[in-house]
């Protein structure tokens, strides 16, 4: 099983990126991924992107400008449902391309 860590970001930290998180991980585990995820704001996802503890941004919330050094994913698909299996088609393909 393949492991990969996720910063979910939306607006408060909480409930939107929990959500995103969950689908992440729902979905990816049928890939043979294991997904640890870490809610959190806009304003703190920089420093912790820059962490170097994360492989891949999911986002709801525009970002701050920066260097985040890690794919970041407009996870907005995963509120709406629309867009969504396309979403997680190029979420696949971030996570290849950084070798995950």
């Amino acid at each position: 099983m393949k492991s990969v860590n996720i910063l979910s970001i939306c607006g408060s930290g909480t409930v939107t990126s929990s959500m995103v998180a969950a689908k992440l991980k729902d979905r990816l585990s049928e890939h043979g991924y294991q997904v640890s995820a870490t809610e959190a704001k806009p304003t703190e996802a920089l420093n912790l992107a820059q962490s170097k503890r994360f492989d891949i941004i999911a986002h709801t919330s525009p970002l701050p400008k920066g260097d985040y050094r890690i794919p970041c994913a407009n996870a907005f698909a995963c509120i709406t449902g629309m867009g969504e299996d396309k979403f997680f088609e190029d979420f696949l393909k971030a996570l290849q391309s950084i070798g995950k």
